[in-house]
């Protein structure tokens, strides 16, 4: 019985194309917003999340001042390298830990010339930040102790700079100093804030602070843990470690921050995610205006073939066969706007993110669930018109015009 009446609901689609396409197109555009939006959310969130993983694994970054609406961060003191090592000496668990301090400064090779990112720092930076070299080498101690100038080039500063030609070895200028090119570093790519990562100069810290920068502060420190430690340990010793260092008594808040990249990562999951199931709930709106359509042409379907019902009730018909034929045809209808939405929100989905360039990450479930969901559209509204349609006096159908 079930097979025939999906033939007979497959005969009267037919019969009733256009009607038929425009009963559906609710349906198509309802389920393909939603698994567009589902899947673009997916790509941006495994996008961040690996943009954060390049920052490097359990890393935690310590800056002087307080950040975020209504404090202020200008009158904190900077560290200094007697802070490092001491956090060296006191925080146990570390994996690497690395002084940072940088500037925006002119790099000039030949007749070229470009402005960039400038980083003192020492051999734990590449640690830190899980960035390997594709050529040359790392500081040696006595550089880093302070002798002559080097630097390690980002990927983007090699290109603009010695375009084809192999930088490792050559003189190159930083504002007014000589200095002598002896790693390039691994590409990374652009962040998630859009910032080239690899548009980068690395130099000792104390050749940067001396020549350079003119001072000794340290204006962040990258800290990771190892593997096996927890950070919000760390976090919470170096936390108490400044506190005592910087002489805050236990009223007052700390004039620095210790971030944990970790939280950072969950916040802009849970962010990304959110708004994912906000686009992905307004977007469902459309499969309730798609519902309500399929009711209102299949009770213009059951006015129209009110005759058609009262034959079949005459000549023996049961009240629940001619309520399955009505509830087969909204469901069939329903069914094929859901593979139909299908297709187009995930083609929808793969043009998004390849424009936008974020992964396309497919999630199988929210397909499962915008196609039973799309079956159960069809069901619920189409109860009512094949109630209606099963109730019919056979003698009142026969005399309808």
């Amino acid at each position: 019985m079930l097979i025939e009446a999906i033939k007979l609901a497959l005969q009267a689609i037919r019969r009733n194309a256009l009607r038929s396409f425009l009963t559906v197109l609710g349906i198509v555009i309802g389920v393909a917003a939603v698994i567009a939006m589902v899947t673009i959310g997916n790509g941006t969130t495994a996008k961040v999340t690996a943009d954060l993983a390049k920052l490097g694994r359990n890393l935690l970054f310590v800056r002087p001042g307080q950040f975020g609406p209504g404090r202020a961060s200008t009158d904190a003191k900077p560290f200094n390298i007697r802070d490092v090592e001491a956090m060296r000496l006191q925080i146990s668990g570390l994996r690497a830990l690395a002084p940072v301090s940088q500037k925006g400064f002119t790099v000039i090779y030949g007749g070229q010339n470009l402005q960039t990112t400038v980083v003192g720092t020492d051999n734990e930076y590449f640690i830190t930040q899980d960035w390997g070299l594709s050529a040359g080498r790392q500081f040696l101690d006595g550089e880093v102790r302070g002798g002559r100038a080097v630097c390690v080039l980002g990927v983007t500063v090699s290109s603009k700079l010695f375009g084809r030609e192999d930088p490792i070895g050559q003189n190159m200028r930083v504002k007014n100093v000589a200095c002598e090119v002896v790693g390039l570093l691994n590409a990374k790519g652009q962040s998630s804030t859009g910032t080239d990562q690899d548009d980068v100069v690395l130099m000792p810290l104390r050749v940067f602070q001396r020549r350079l920068a003119g001072s000794s502060d340290i204006g962040t420190i990258y800290v990771s843990a190892r593997d096996d430690v927890d950070t919000g340990k760390v976090q919470a010793d170096i936390e108490r470690l400044l506190r005592e260092r910087r002489n805050i008594q236990s009223r007052r808040d700390d004039d620095f921050s210790v971030r944990d990249m970790k939280q950072l990562a969950q916040t802009q999951t849970a962010t990304t995610s959110m708004l994912t199931g906000l686009l992905a709930a307004v977007a469902a709106v459309s499969l309730l205006v798609g519902g309500i359509g399929i009711m209102n042409i299949m009770l213009v379907s059951v006015t129209e073939r009110t005759r058609e019902i009262g034959i079949r009730l005459a000549i023996g018909a049961l009240e629940r066969q001619v309520l399955t034929q009505f509830m087969v045809e909204a469901v069939v209808l329903s069914l094929f706007g859901g593979i139909a939405g299908i297709l187009l929100g995930l083609g929808l989905a793969w043009l998004a993110t390849s424009g936008l360039a974020v992964p396309f990450v497919i999630d199988p479930k929210i397909i499962s669930i915008a196609f039973g969901f799309s079956a159960l559209v069809g069901i619920v509204f189409g109860y009512f018109p094949a109630r209606r349609a099963a109730r019919l006096d056979p003698i009142e159908a026969l005399r309808h015009e």
